[in-house]
């Protein structure tokens, strides 16, 4: 917020210079982003009078002009500028003077005639053009606000330069310091100074008495409406005082009607209106919601649409304005208007904000409404607009004021612990001192003992709700600097990982050791990820947890699986023509189980390429259960999951219990990524894998004893799992079976249809002596017999 030091001065006295006093406010809170000196480049230019015109003797664009500069003789000055008059208050840079950028002003001669000085222009001083009248933009700049002027008096006095402007940053949660006087009592109480106040009276001089009817049908939108009447308006301009302070607010002044209302929203903080009464017409103020599809044409020429959420000041019959935000095209001050209505209102901040983002207009109004506006400093404004308006003599006061508030707020009062929030500062702030800061801050202390203190919170601090913001307020006007630095107490303790974050550590390393490149991908998704691998409507895969305000569809919901987001990431390998490539991913999946939600943990393995398949996949996954703990893990075929290729998918168990999907991507879902090699991918729930490890790690010595070892190949049906072989095997094998390898698994000529061969090696071992032949014979005898027995398997000759 842009705060002029000479307006503020009005409300508090300042005995400070202005970069100090930018100090002294940052340390209480009110932080100081800029201190800008308007005029401090300015020497050596002066008001002057032009008293004679000619034109030039050898140049048709230039004329040569007398001017009365205070110096006693006029000085000859030759310019080009084409809207000056005789007569007129120019300002004149005289030689010797610098101007804004270090330009430096000498005696010259142009075309041959001697020029002692030059005209200035809004630019060459530094005025903002967006500031000037159009009339002076191209020329020089006249000095019309009085009707005349001490010839050689300093330009900066007579424009107000002399002085500096402070660019505050505000916190959103400060709502009163938007004004000159929210900020005059910050100064105040950092200074140890006391607010002025501007002392308010209306004389009422109209002999009318107001009669507008006004209703609220929103009082939940509208809080509170009042307005006021002025008769015999004359629209002019605003007196040079008042439009500089509004100019160096970063406000364009219109008419002293306009001006007034941005004068008093500057000042305290309240956005106002001023209706034309001529477009009120019956009277009367109807506050209500918006017609879905209504079309309202706003003060800035802009055709908007509005929907029911959005609140409207009316008159019952044709809509004025939008409430808090902008009002209606034909309903502002126009240079023929003889009657206007003040209005002064509160509006809902929440629907404030809402309707402002969906209209794409945000105002100056809107901008302060949005954060939060005091009922009760809605009448202050009004009266202080009403005497604004005498004091310029912009028309007469109609006697009365109609005041609509359906629901009186009362006084808030918090009880606090000063003790406590001594004790949370680190300080021993005496009870008197506490209180006298409190007071300083306009709140009203009512001393019960050192453990209760009731505050009286001032309308102004909507902000205050609790004893933590009493805490704030105590320890930045007691100073930060004086809150002594210790250093900390406690016990301290080694930072070590949880037995979960060591597991996990567990299973990236080993993946890592694999040869696997991690990944990491967004948890918020699309859900259209779910479509493209096939996942079934009733699949509780779907039940998602929907984000309230998505960035975006491609954004819009938690993920439920890993995998959609590894095909992204091999889709973009392959589309950057990378051949082969080993990725994983441990995240967490979400799902909305008891409106609660539910993280699982999951680690999602992807690979593809000439070397990888099934097997490979299946490798690196049984080196993580090795590594982990897990020593049970079975395959079991699964063909009724429709994200990967029927039998070549399997679901791993660990008992009973499913740890997860391992196998080979369906070519459908290939087809919907634009993939054309295939794909392995496993995902395994680590949450289960977590619960179910054992890692205690059993140490044996060394057998002493040789092992032999015995091949045979098997002839059995296409269903027959290998898995159910060597159960088979390791069940009977009487203790001395101590490993059985599978070394071929053969289809083809010699084998019959529906029909595989698979070849092991059995390997024997006794940790008591070395086998024999005949010691071996009946075991291996036995496990070809259950094979036989049991899965109908036949010894291959």
């Amino acid at each position: 917020m842009l705060v002029s030091l000479k307006w503020l001065r009005d409300y508090v006295d300042i005995d400070v210079d202005a970069k100090e006093f930018g100090d002294l406010m940052t340390m209480t809170g009110t932080k100081t982003e800029t201190v800008e000196f308007y005029g401090e480049e300015i020497e050596n230019v002066v008001v002057a009078k032009i008293l004679e015109i000619a034109e030039h003797p050898d140049a048709e664009k230039l004329v040569v002009t007398q001017v009365d500069a205070g110096q006693g003789s006029p000085i000859q000055i030759v310019t080009g500028a084409k809207n000056i008059k005789v007569g007129d208050y120019i300002p004149l840079a005289i030689d010797g003077a610098v101007l804004p950028g270090g330009i430096k002003i000498k005696n010259s001669k142009l075309r041959g005639v001697a020029s002692n000085g030059m005209m200035c222009s809004a630019k060459e001083l530094g005025i903002d053009e967006k500031f000037v009248e159009d009339y002076k933009k191209n020329g020089i700049y006249i000095l019309d606000m009085e009707d005349s002027y001490e010839t050689g008096k300093d330009v900066k006095e007579v424009l107000g330069l002399t002085d500096a402007v402070i660019d505050f940053e505000l916190t959103s949660n400060r709502p009163d310091c938007r004004c000159m006087i929210g900020i005059a009592r910050e100064a105040a109480v950092t200074l140890g100074k006391n607010t002025k106040y501007p002392e308010i009276s209306v004389k009422e001089e109209a002999d009318k008495e107001i009669d507008v009817d006004i209703k609220i049908e929103s009082p939940d939108l509208c809080t509170r409406y009042m307005a006021r009447r002025v008769t015999d308006v004359k629209i002019e301009k605003s007196p040079y005082w008042m439009q500089r302070r509004l100019i160096e607010a970063g406000v364009r002044p219109i008419n002293n009607i306009v001006d007034i209302t941005n004068f008093v929203m500057l000042e305290m903080g309240q956005p106002m209106h001023a209706f034309d009464m001529r477009e009120i017409g019956n009277n009367k103020i109807v506050v209500k919601n918006a017609v879905k599809g209504e079309k309202f044409t706003t003060l800035d020429k802009q055709e908007r649409d509005l929907d029911e959420d959005m609140l409207m000041i009316t008159n019952g019959e044709k809509t004025l304005g939008i409430a808090g935000i902008m009002g209606g095209l034909d309903s502002g001050v126009k240079e023929d208007t003889v009657e206007i209505m003040f209005e002064s209102a509160v509006f809902n901040k929440e629907n404030i904000r809402k309707s402002s983002k969906k209209l794409g207009l945000r105002s100056e109004a809107s901008s302060r409404f949005e954060k939060g506006v005091s009922e009760e400093n809605a009448a202050l404004a009004l009266e202080r607009a009403v005497q604004l308006v005498e004091l310029l003599g912009a028309g007469k006061v109609m006697k009365g004021v109609v005041d609509v508030y359906p629901n009186p707020k009362p006084a808030q009062t918090i009880t606090v612990n000063p003790t406590r929030i001594n004790k949370r500062i680190g300080v021993d702030i005496p009870m008197d001192r506490f209180c006298k800061i409190m007071e300083d801050l306009e709140f009203k202390c009512d001393l019960k003992s050192d453990q209760e203190l009731v505050l009286e919170v001032p309308a102004f601090r909507l902000d205050i709700e609790q004893e933590a913001d009493i805490f704030e307020e105590i320890a930045r006007i007691y100073g930060f600097a004086n809150i002594p630095s210790i250093q900390l107490q406690g016990n301290t303790t080694a930072g070590v990982k949880t037995d979960k974050q060591k597991f996990l550590d567990k299973v990236k390393t080993t993946a890592i050791g694999s040869g696997m490149y991690e990944i990491l991908t967004y948890s918020f998704v699309s859900p259209k990820g779910l479509d493209k691998i096939m996942v079934p409507e009733d699949s509780n895969l779907r039940d998602v947890v929907k984000l309230l305000n998505p960035l975006g569809e491609d954004t819009s919901i938690m993920r439920t699986t890993l995998i959609p987001n590894m095909m992204d990431v091999i889709t973009t390998n392959i589309s950057h023509n990378i051949d082969t490539a080993s990725v994983f991913e441990c995240g967490h999946v979400f799902t909305p189980t008891d409106m609660a939600g539910v993280e699982e943990t999951r680690i999602c393995l992807g690979m593809y390429g000439e070397d990888k398949d099934f097997f490979t996949l299946k490798g690196v996954l049984d080196r993580i259960f090795e590594r982990v703990g897990i020593k049970d893990q079975t395959y079991l075929a699964d063909k009724t999951n429709t994200s990967f290729h029927p039998g070549r998918c399997a679901d791993i168990l660990a008992g009973e219990t499913f740890l997860g999907t391992i196998g080979e991507i369906h070519p459908y879902v290939l087809e919907n990524y634009g993939i054309s090699k295939r794909v392995y991918i496993a995902e395994i729930k680590l949450d289960e894998v977590y619960t179910h490890r054992n890692d205690t790690i059993i140490f044996k010595a060394l057998p002493k004893f040789p092992a032999s070892s015995r091949d045979i190949a098997l002839l059995v049906k296409d269903q027959v799992s290998v898995g159910s072989i060597e159960e088979v095997i390791m069940s009977n094998g009487a203790g001395l079976v101590e490993a059985c390898e599978l070394f071929d698994v053969y289809k083809g000529d010699q084998i019959e249809e529906g029909y595989k061969s698979v070849a092991y090696s059995i390997s024997y071992r006794s940790l008591e002596k070395t086998l024999t032949d005949d010691e071996i014979s009946p075991v291996h005898s036995k496990i070809l017999e259950e094979l036989e027995k049991e899965l109908d398997a036949k010894l291959r000759d």
